[in-house]
């Protein structure tokens, strides 16, 4: 499996137990989604290697506790320690309206109520205060805030997003 293939889980915390069980921390919103899982892809020395699932529980919110096969020993636990955790994309759930994944809406192309056509998503960046749409209009970037105001209509059949920014937000880059 391809971590292209896959989504971001959660991380393998801590230990919680002197018989190899480990504590997840999901990434999530609803941890309930996740408690019955057969197995998951543990980010191993830069692979994803599948591991089987014997048992697990919710724990406090959003951390999950584990016990995978094969893992029996304190030893077992900690070659995990602190590696990311995945799932297939196709075992996210499906959203609808306009809630999105990020990795989704790349290539859709934005519409602005005003602007018009600003261009084509090829990138969410996550590394500011709030996530932005990272446009590409014919080779100049353009960002809009991920902002819930902004976006009035997540077409995924048409792969467009509509959305209505402040005046003069997109000129800004333009000029």
């Amino acid at each position: 499996m391809r971590k292209e293939d896959c989504f971001y889980l959660g991380k393998i915390v801590r230990k919680h137990s002197f018989k190899g069980e480990v504590v997840i921390k999901l990434d999530t919103d609803e941890p309930e989604l996740y408690q019955e899982m057969e197995s998951v892809y543990v980010d191993f020395g830069n692979n994803l290697v599948p591991f089987f699932i014997e048992k697990s529980s919710l724990h406090k919110g959003n951390q999950l506790r584990v016990q995978f096969e094969d893992v029996y020993s304190e030893a077992d636990a900690d070659a995990i320690l602190k590696s990311d955790i995945y799932l297939p994309l196709s075992l996210l759930p499906k959203l609808s309206g306009n809630q999105f994944y990020f990795h989704e809406i790349i290539g859709f192309k934005v519409i602005d109520a005003s602007f018009g056509e600003v261009g084509i998503i090829i990138n969410v960046n996550e590394t500011s205060a709030q996530p932005l749409f990272e446009i590409d209009r014919d080779g100049k970037e353009i960002f809009i805030p991920m902002v819930d105001e902004f976006i009035k209509k997540v077409d995924r059949a048409n792969k467009t997003i509509e959305v209505q920014t402040p005046n003069g937000l997109i000129e800004l880059y333009l000029s």
